[in-house]
């Protein structure tokens, strides 16, 4: 079973290009089925039946698993089955007929537009807040995932034509529109990058040594500028692409262009910022409409 696993893995790294992220989960996630597959008796993939798998997620549940970790091991077996029909090595797929369990599914945090402001009005005092403010204006401008923003490498960049070539999930491409202020702080940093580069490193984005910025060393420099600004809530790189994505959608209302801007695959992945912006709606009704309140008001009497 084991073995199914890692030639199913390798499918995913070379043909498919999963992320490393991807590819961990997924490992995580099969082997947890074959512990519990194992404590039934169970030594092949294609004796597992499907209430099998239903009494694995029940053992799940009864542990406290979110529906989220749930919905994913089922998702996870249900792809690796896919693989193993493909080659002959499963006659069905055991988990398609199992439902997805019902879970409430959180809405990005967006950051409003003046604490984005206050966020980005960062005095820079030397050349590591120069590429900070960079980055953060490039995240903000383009809705990159830490990922992308990790992996740019100076031939990626086009100041001329104001673009940026992204390589996204599933190693398909794209190109990044940079607005007016990442443009400004870019070519500043720019400037400075020339000093503290190594070794002809061709990272966009490096740290004081010269080498690559981490996704790590970008988390926490995030979180400490935020603290310094200010802010009333945590800030991480994610938050900055979903303020990206609903701010140009509450301006522009047009769903396929902020998905391509942010290189979701699926309609349905962008579709969540509706929901931001419908609360958003939601609230200025309830404050600024004559009778939005008047029942409640009338249940007070």
């Amino acid at each position: 079973m084991r073995q199914e696993i890692e030639n199913f893995l390798q499918h995913l790294q070379y043909e498919k290009h999963s992320s490393k992220h991807t590819l961990i989960s997924y490992k995580a996630d099969l082997l947890d089925a074959i512990s519990f597959f194992n404590t039934q008796n169970i030594h092949h993939w294609q004796t597992v039946q499907e209430n099998t798998i239903r009494a694995l997620l029940v053992l799940r549940k009864s542990e406290n698993k979110s529906a989220r970790t749930l919905n994913r091991q089922l998702s996870t077996l249900r792809s690796f089955y896919r693989y193993l029909v493909q080659r002959g090595l499963a006659e069905d797929n055991k988990a398609l007929k199992i439902a997805t369990l019902k879970s409430n599914r959180l809405l990005p945090k967006a950051i409003d537009v003046d604490q984005m402001s206050k966020l980005l009005d960062l005095a820079a005092s030397n050349p590591l807040a120069l590429r900070d403010i960079a980055l953060m204006e490039l995240l903000y401008s383009t809705g990159l995932r830490i990922s992308e923003l990790v992996s740019l490498n100076m031939a990626d960049l086009d100041l001329e034509q104001q673009q940026i070539s992204v390589i996204g999930k599933g190693r398909k491409s794209r190109i990044a529109l940079i607005g007016q202020y990442a443009y400004k702080a870019l070519k500043e940093w720019l400037n400075i990058r020339t000093r503290l580069i190594k070794d002809k490193e061709p990272a966009l984005f490096i740290n004081k040594n010269g080498s690559r910025l981490s996704a790590r060393a970008i988390q926490y420099r995030l979180y400490k500028i935020g603290v310094k600004q200010g802010l009333d809530s945590r800030i991480h790189p994610h938050r900055l692409r979903h303020s990206f994505a609903s701010h140009l959608l509450e301006s522009s209302q047009d769903l396929r262009g902020v998905q391509e801007l942010l290189g979701h695959e699926n309609l349905s992945s962008t579709q969540i910022y509706t929901k931001i912006n419908f609360q958003h709606l939601a609230n200025i009704y309830d404050q600024c409409h004559p009778r939005a309140n008047k029942q409640s008001k009338e249940n007070k009497k």
